[in-house]
C-alpha cells in the first residue's frame, strides 16, 4: 500500500493545471502545464490498495494500478514504469486520451474524489521516457513466422509489438503516409503531440517491427496477396464509416464528416501544406455529435479562428452526479468539461436538425427544434424551432463499423448484424490464418479496449502460428465494458 493514512490526510483530487485559454488557442500544443512531483505523488498515496481493487475491473487491460500507483509514492519510477508496461504497451496514449473507466471504478470513489490514476500513469511513462528506462525489446529467436498487421492505430500497433516481440517478423501497413493511424491525423496536437507517438514507433522499429506506410492494403495490395507472402493477418482497420445526417440540406458545400476536417488540420499544425483545406476562419461553426471527436472539431475551430462555435447534443444534458442507473463502479453519464468547452462556445442538448439552409449551393445556417425523449422516441417540443447561422458544420456523430469494401470484401470474411467483422474466441475470423483487432471487430470504442484487443489478438495469432503462446490475453471478443 502506498500510504496507510493518504486517502483521509489528502481528500482533494488535484490534476495539473491547464494552460490559460488565451495562450493555449494560438498554438497547438498541449493544453496541460506540468504538475509538480510531490502533488503527484501525494495523489499517488491516496490510493488504498482495495482488497479487491475494482480500477482493474474498470481497465480492460487488467492495469495493476495499486501496485504502481505505490512504487510512484515511493519514486520507483523505473519499477513504476516494469508494473505499467507489464499490461498496456502504451500507456503515453492512454493517460492522454482514455477518458479513464479505472477512475469511475475507484473505491475511494464511492463517497471521495477517485484517485488521479490517469495522471500517475502518464507521468510515470514520461519520466520513464526522459530517463532511459524505455528501451527496444527484441526477440531472442525468431519464430520463421510472418504476420502482416493491416492499421496502425492502437489495436494495430499493439497486436504488432506483442507479435514481434514473440518472434514473428512482423510488417505494419497504413494507407496514410505516416504510421500511427487517427493517433496521428485524428487526434489534435493540444491532446497528443506527435512526438509521444514518434518515440514510440521508433522503439517498435529497433525492435524488429517493419512498418509500410503509404500503401493502401485492398488497393495498392490485395487481400489475396497478403494471404499469399504472409503466415497470418491482423484485420486492425478500426470503425471508420462514420455516421451520416440524412436531413434536406446535407449535399451543400460547408457540411463535412468530422474526419474530413480534422485530419487536414491535424497535417497543417504539423507544418504541412494542404491544398484545398477547409478552416473555421470568421465562420460560425456547428458541431453536431457532443463526443470526444465533437470536441476536437471545437479546439480545432477556436485554434483556427472562427467566430462562433456551437455544438449540437440530441441527448438531454446529463446531470454533474451519478444517476441511479449508473452506480458506481460502472461509467457514468456525467455532464464533463473538456479542454476545448473550457475555450469557448455553446453547448445545446435536446436539440435535433430539421433541416440544413443554403444560398447559392453553400450552407448559410441550421434549423434545429428541441426534442424530448417520450414513449416512441424522441419528441419534438412545439414552438422551440429556430435558425442557427452557421458557415460550417461538421458531423461528429460516431462511426458504424469499417469499410466493407476494399480488403474486407477480398478476405470475404463474414459479417455480423452491426456491420463489424466475425471472429471466434481467439479473435479469428471465418477465413483461416485471418484476424481481427479493436473496433473493426468490436464497434467503436476506447483506446483502452483497442489496445487490449490488440494484445489479445497477438494472442490468438502466436497460437496459430505455433501451437501455444505465452502471450497475455486480457479480454475475449465478447467482453463488454461494466454494466449494471
Amino acid at each position: 500500500m502506498a500510504d496507510p493514512q493518504g486517502f483521509l490526510k489528502t481528500r482533494e483530487r488535484e490534476l495539473p493545471a491547464r494552460r490559460p485559454v488565451p495562450v493555449r488557442i494560438r498554438d497547438w500544443k498541449e493544453v496541460y502545464e506540468e504538475q509538480e512531483l510531490g502533488q503527484l505523488q501525494r495523489q499517488a498515496g491516496r490510493c488504498m490498495d482495495c482488497g479487491i481493487p475494482f480500477c482493474h475491473s474498470g481497465c480492460p487491460l487488467g492495469n495493476l494500478i495499486p501496485e504502481w500507483n505505490d512504487l510512484a509514492w515511493k519514486g520507483d519510477w523505473r519499477e513504476a514504469i516494469e508494473r505499467l508496461h507489464a499490461t498496456n504497451n502504451f500507456p503515453e496514449f492512454t493517460g492522454r486520451l482514455c477518458p479513464a473507466p479505472c477512475e469511475t471504478a475507484c473505491v475511494l470513489g464511492i463517497n471521495q474524489p477517485a484517485v488521479t490514476i490517469k495522471q500517475v500513469e502518464v507521468t510515470t511513462i514520461d519520466r520513464a521516457f526522459d530517463s532511459g528506462y524505455v528501451l527496444p525489446q527484441a526477440p531472442e529467436r525468431l519464430s520463421g513466422k510472418t504476420v502482416a498487421v493491416v492499421g496502425s492505430g492502437p489495436a494495430g500497433l499493439a497486436a504488432a509489438q506483442q507479435l514481434t516481440r514473440a518472434g514473428h517478423t512482423v510488417a505494419v501497413y497504413e494507407r496514410a503516409d505516416k504510421p500511427g493511424g487517427l493517433l496521428r491525423y485524428g487526434i489534435p496536437e493540444f491532446k497528443m503531440e506527435k512526438s509521444v507517438l514518434d518515440r514510440r514507433i521508433a522503439q517498435m522499429e529497433a525492435e524488429g517491427t517493419r512498418f509500410r506506410s503509404g500503401v493502401d492494403v485492398g488497393t495498392d495490395v490485395t487481400g489475396k496477396q497478403l494471404r499469399d507472402r504472409y503466415d497470418a493477418v491482423v484485420l486492425a482497420i478500426g470503425a471508420t464509416v462514420p455516421r451520416d445526417l440524412p436531413v434536406p440540406g446535407r449535399e451543400l458545400d460547408g457540411v463535412m464528416q468530422a474526419m474530413e476536417f480534422l485530419p487536414p488540420a491535424n497535417r497543417v499544425a504539423l507544418g504541412e501544406t494542404v491544398p484545398g483545406q477547409v478552416t473555421a476562419e470568421g465562420k460560425d461553426v456547428i458541431v453536431i455529435g457532443g463526443g470526444d471527436t465533437g470536441a476536437d472539431c471545437i479546439g480545432t475551430s477556436h485554434r483556427q479562428g472562427a467566430r462562433s462555435v456551437t455544438s449540437l447534443e440530441i441527448m438531454p444534458q446529463p446531470g454533474e452526479e451519478r444517476s441511479p442507473n449508473q452506480p458506481w463502479p460502472t461509467y457514468p453519464m456525467l455532464f464533463r468539461i473538456a479542454s476545448a468547452h473550457e475555450e469557448g462556445g455553446d453547448r445545446v442538448y435536446a436539440a435535433s436538425t430539421k433541416q440544413i439552409l443554403g444560398e447559392d449551393g453553400k450552407v448559410s445556417g441550421i434549423q434545429v427544434v428541441d426534442v424530448r425523449l417520450g414513449e416512441k422516441g424522441f419528441e419534438e417540443v412545439e414552438g422551440t424551432e429556430r435558425v442557427l447561422p452557421a458557415q460550417l458544420i461538421l458531423l461528429a456523430m460516431g462511426f458504424l463499423g469499417p469499410q466493407g469494401t476494399g480488403v474486407v470484401e477480398q478476405l470475404e470474411v463474414e459479417l455480423d448484424e452491426r456491420s463489424n467483422v466475425k471472429r471466434d474466441r481467439n479473435y479469428m475470423a471465418s477465413v483461416p490464418g485471418v484476424f481481427v483487432a479493436g473496433d473493426a471487430g468490436r464497434g467503436q470504442s476506447l483506446i483502452v479496449w483497442a489496445i487490449a484487443e490488440g494484445r489479445s489478438a497477438a494472442a490468438g495469432v502466436d497460437r496459430f502460428l505455433t501451437g501455444h503462446s505465452a502471450l497475455p490475453r486480457p479480454v475475449n471478443p465478447t467482453d463488454r465494458p461494466l454494466v449494471v
